[in-house]
């Protein structure tokens, strides 16, 4: 009964910005963290950024400085925007979540469908 749901992916210039949104909905009791993942074909999925309930982040060194993590707890969504892109940022990007449904005492991760980020040289 959850779901994430991606939007903002799309081909943008190097050095340009990128806004990527993901809401969850359904049978949410609460979300604990959140983040965001991406993954080249070919290649491993791999961590960009997480965020914490109550707004601790961490970022992969090859996004730090350029990438920004957030959330909105009252709207159940997670933001990343994107500056000075680079082409090595092209992927396809998923968000995650660690949510525990209504009802339930444990929690478990749930992935978006993905979103492609193209970065043009």
């Amino acid at each position: 009964q959850v779901q994430l749901v991606e939007s903002g992916g799309g081909l943008v210039q190097s050095g340009g910005s990128l806004r990527l949104s993901c809401a969850a909905s359904g049978s949410i009791g609460s979300i604990n963290a959140m983040g965001w993942y991406r993954q080249v074909s070919g290649k491993q999925r791999e961590l960009v950024a997480v965020i914490g309930r109550v707004g601790s982040t961490n970022y992969a060194d090859s996004v730090k400085g350029r990438f920004t993590i957030s959330r909105d707890n009252a709207k159940n969504t997670v933001y990343l925007q994107m500056n000075s892109l680079k082409p090595e940022d092209t992927a396809v990007y998923y968000c995650n979540a660690d949510i525990r449904r209504l009802l339930e005492v444990g929690a478990r991760e749930y992935w978006g469908q993905g979103t492609q980020v193209t970065v043009s040289s």
